[in-house]
């Protein structure tokens, strides 16, 4: 037999309010702007780039290959005439267009293109030359940071070793690995932005992360290639397989890449 008392006390309890519904995201303004946040959320973001099924070995060396032939004779972006400003661009561009990098350090570097003269300049000289670049108060700290390290620790030079480049103020492994390749011909693989998408977008060496990405297309290049893979790789992050919107109507190498979603046309303007 059940409790009056019990039951009665529930039954009296008012009911729950109505739960009330999220309010729905507002449809961006115009027609082009919506067209514009959908390719953004079709081809993913940098943070988490569209990941394809990983290609074949023989797909891989076929995609790095066109690639190849298509820009025998890949260079960074960056100018630099020594390890030591190499080092400084390439620290200077976290976060930043080659271009912006060229155009702060075409003045930095004549001013101080050694350790001592960066260090003599001083931080606020520094930033005097890089203020219209990202994160400049930091960098402008770090770059004289890491120049009198290199005087303390290596007489003024580069080291060409891994562990003592990412030892430097503001150095981390794509920094090191930039230097590495570019100054000491070593065959290290850089991950950029550009990079990490385009392993991931095209199949050729998926990753959830940086250092997964660095690790697929070093086991994936071919050795031979493997020592400019890196400047054909951002070339075409950069320039073709682009984040926004892939110009896959331009790709050499599009056979090869398993996107599933590729752009075969420009879109009209």
């Amino acid at each position: 037999m059940g409790h009056p008392h019990y039951v009665d006390s529930l039954a009296m309890k008012p009911p729950a309010p109505p739960r009330p519904e999220s309010p729905a995201a507002p449809e961006p303004a115009t027609p082009a702007l919506r067209r514009r946040v959908a390719r953004k959320a079709l081809h993913g973001t940098a943070e988490s780039p569209r990941r394809a099924r990983k290609m074949s070995a023989a797909q891989a060396e076929r995609f790095i290959r066109a690639l190849a032939a298509a820009n025998p004779k890949p260079e960074t972006e960056l100018h630099f005439t020594s390890p030591y400003t190499l080092l400084a661009a390439v620290m200077l561009s976290a976060q930043t267009t080659d271009v912006a990098v060229n155009k702060a350090t075409a003045t930095l570097f004549k001013v101080a293109d050694t350790p001592a003269a960066m260090v003599a300049l001083g931080e606020e000289g520094v930033a005097e030359h890089i203020r219209r670049i990202g994160l400049w108060k930091a960098k402008a700290r770090n770059l004289i940071t890491l120049s009198q390290q290199l005087l303390d620790r290596h007489g003024g030079e580069v080291p060409a070793d891994r562990a003592a480049l990412e030892a430097l103020a503001g150095v981390g492994r794509k920094t090191a690995n930039v230097v590495l390749n570019v100054a000491f011909g070593e065959e290290a693989m850089a991950v950029d932005t550009h990079i990490f998408r385009l392993g991931n977008r095209t199949g050729l060496a998926p990753g959830k992360t940086p250092r997964e990405v660095e690790e697929g297309l070093m086991k994936r290049v071919p050795p031979d290639l493997l020592r400019d893979a890196h400047h054909w790789l951002i070339l075409h992050g950069r320039y073709i397989c682009k984040a926004r919107l892939p110009e896959c109507w331009h790709c050499v190498a599009r056979a090869e890449c398993n996107y599933a979603d590729k752009v075969l046309w420009p879109p009209p303007r």
